[in-house]
């Protein structure tokens, strides 16, 4: 495990040293991806009445973004990369703030959403925990946070140039719990697949009373 915080920043640096240099691949590559049901989870479970102050972390070249826009909420997003902060700008017409995930710099009680769609695995453990406040502090109370990540047996490590922490459910429960929030519900994606070929574990989870 990853402790130092010089080691938890060259890790996002160099993470986030692949995205500057394949953004515009990337965009093409996941322009078109179906992300509809994570959407729709996350939307379900605000209890508030809409439209909605969502922040999108992580939110890339600004896909998921100009969905919620065109739905007729507020979004917001936040990337560490500033060529997807560039791009979701001016693809999705919404504010975009250039911030690393471990240098965020959010506002209090703010949005009644948090969307994490494939984000926050790329964080090692270590750091983990305070990004999870940081994420409680920033929804307002009741709100809700949406996450979808690969799963696997609690491991973390290069692949490539992108750093990867993979767990399984009941490890997430626990980092999650453990920030404040309480289990609303999870699936495991795609729809429609054997378990065996559905690598992503998307999970929703609600602001605990304080």
């Amino acid at each position: 495990m990853t402790s130092t915080p010089d080691d938890i920043e060259g890790i996002t640096r160099r993470t986030l040293a692949h995205y500057e240099d394949s953004a515009e691949r990337f965009f093409e590559g996941t322009r078109d991806h179906d992300v509809s049901q994570n959407i729709g989870a996350l939307l379900a479970a605000i209890e508030s009445e809409a439209p909605h102050a969502i922040l999108d972390l992580g939110c890339g070249p600004g896909r998921d973004l100009k969905t919620f826009s065109a739905l007729g909420h507020t979004a917001v997003g936040v990337d560490g990369s500033a060529n997807f902060a560039r791009m979701a700008r001016a693809y999705s017409g919404c504010e975009v703030w250039c911030q690393d995930f471990v240098k965020l710099d959010l506002p209090d009680a703010f949005f009644d959403g948090v969307f994490a769609n494939a984000s926050l695995f790329h964080l090692p453990s270590a750091a983990l925990p305070r990004v999870l406040s940081q994420l409680h502090a920033t929804l307002k109370p009741g709100g809700v946070l949406f996450s979808s990540n690969p799963h696997g047996r609690n491991q973390e490590g290069w692949h490539g140039t992108r750093y990867g922490s993979y767990y399984d459910y009941e490890t997430w429960e626990r980092f999650l719990t453990a920030a404040g929030f309480a289990a609303l519900g999870h699936y495991y994606r795609p729809a429609g697949l054997p378990r065996a070929q559905q690598g992503w574990l998307a999970s929703v989870w609600r602001k605990a009373n304080t």
